[in-house]
């Protein structure tokens, strides 16, 4: 099979290395992919939303099976226009990819259906929105952009003045551009977070395993929202109790209520979870493999994933026995310093070729680029540096050991990652 994949994070990078391990696969592009994602694919500069320069390019090289990375194409209808010129390709249509695409959306959908999540109230208007804040909000309270903002358009608000400020920033300055058209102002909820990944075929959903992020830019979960400093897998905290609530509860009950709906989902549903007092909750969807939690939970992943990824795409999920090592991962992204705000680009990154050398070690490519002065970091996130083990702390150990194998300028990590693995 000749394969495209769509993307150019770390994200993107962990897929690209398992569609490389599969025996189906001859050929590997990516689009616009990036200086690692090079070393197993042909890189194309398309970007990933130049949908007819992305259809015509699949029709020229005979792509037998696209698979689409990112939201942002997945909720602008890539699959859609793929589909439509009769290529095979995975991920949701775009009236399923809404799931993502509209946080006022995916809790309608979670109220109609009873699927246990925060309350909530979705405003239009930001003097509506100010109204309910003054009149009605308790604090601590949760804003949330409507629309797709790089996992950033979340703010935990702790008092009046900070919810004032919020919206200002998401629905009156716009800064997270149209995506703060809409808002959602929600309950907070306290307690573990867990990431949840699954593959879905319309009505079949298997899940894959656990996975915990770690968001803020700096140790001790201090410092601004990022796109995720790291990550570890499994979650201790996701106990069988926890994983039997969630399939009777949350898991099937949204696959079906978006086959109800009229939108069947068929790709990866992501499922943000807040494991509260008074027990599992949804905090989000996403429509797409998380970054980083891919980079620990594929390397986990014991199946063919094309074979997997050709089962959600051809409805027969139900046939696939989805089973991951009986291991752990823990992947530590090394970014720019001064991320997510501002920082500088095009250092020179020594000694990546060690990855190549130790098994059970990987280096995703998140932000890199390939020169003629070899590969130089390219973005706020820069690497994930991924390890496995037999258990999360010897995971952690050789993550962080490995982490020191390589060398940029203005080298930015968190050095707590996993920390939460000493309380389980």
């Amino acid at each position: 099979m000749k394969v495209l994949i769509v993307g150019s994070g770390g994200r993107e990078h962990a897929i690209a290395a398992s569609v490389a391990k599969s025996a189906k696969v001859e050929k590997i592009y990516c689009a616009p992919g990036n200086a690692g994602i090079g070393q197993l694919a042909e890189c194309v500069s398309i970007g990933a939303m130049e949908f007819d320069k992305l259809v015509a390019f699949a029709k020229e090289k005979a792509i037998d099976f696209v698979i689409v990375g990112m939201d942002d194409p997945l909720v602008g209808g890539l699959v859609d226009a793929m589909e439509a010129e009769g290529i095979r390709t995975f991920g949701p249509r775009k009236n399923a990819a809404i799931l993502e695409g509209s946080k006022a959306f995916s809790k309608d959908l979670m109220k109609k259906y009873n699927i246990p999540t925060a309350a909530y109230e979705t405003f239009d208007d930001a003097d509506a929105a100010i109204a309910y804040l003054k009149e009605k909000a308790e604090f601590p309270i949760v804003l949330k952009a409507d629309g797709l903002a790089l996992g950033k358009g979340v703010l935990i608000c702790n008092s009046l003045a900070e919810a004032l400020e919020g919206v200002a920033t998401i629905m009156q300055d716009k800064k997270f551009g149209d995506a703060g058209n809409r808002m959602v102002i929600e309950e907070f909820m306290t307690g573990r977070e867990v990431s949840v990944l699954s593959f879905v075929d319309g009505k079949t959903i298997r899940i894959m395993t656990s996975a915990q992020d770690h968001k803020r830019a700096q140790d001790g979960d201090q410092g601004l929202n990022t796109g995720g400093m790291g990550t570890f897998s499994p979650s201790p905290f996701y106990t069988k109790e926890v994983d039997e609530f969630c399939h009777q509860y949350i898991y099937q009950a949204t696959v079906d209520a978006m086959a109800a709906e009229g939108r069947p989902f068929k790709g990866v549903i992501f499922f943000g979870l807040m494991l509260t007092p008074k027990g599992p909750r949804v905090l989000e969807y996403n429509a797409r493999f998380g970054d980083p939690e891919a980079q620990v939970v594929l390397p986990r992943m014991k199946n063919d994933i094309i074979e997997v990824m050709e089962a959600c795409v051809d409805g027969t999920l139900d046939r696939i026995d989805l089973q991951f090592e009986d291991n752990a991962a823990v992947c530590v992204v090394l970014a720019s310093a001064g991320y997510p705000v501002s920082y500088e680009k095009g250092f020179v990154i020594e000694g990546l070729d060690r990855f190549d050398r130790e098994e059970g070690y990987y280096c995703f490519h998140a932000g890199t680029k390939l020169t003629d002065k070899g590969i130089v970091t390219n973005g706020g996130r820069v690497l994930g540096v991924t390890a496995k083990g037999k258990d999360l702390k010897e995971a952690r150990a050789n993550a962080y050991a490995a982490t020191e194998w390589v060398s940029f300028a203005n080298k930015y990590m968190r050095h707590d990652i996993g920390k939460a693995i000493d309380e389980a």
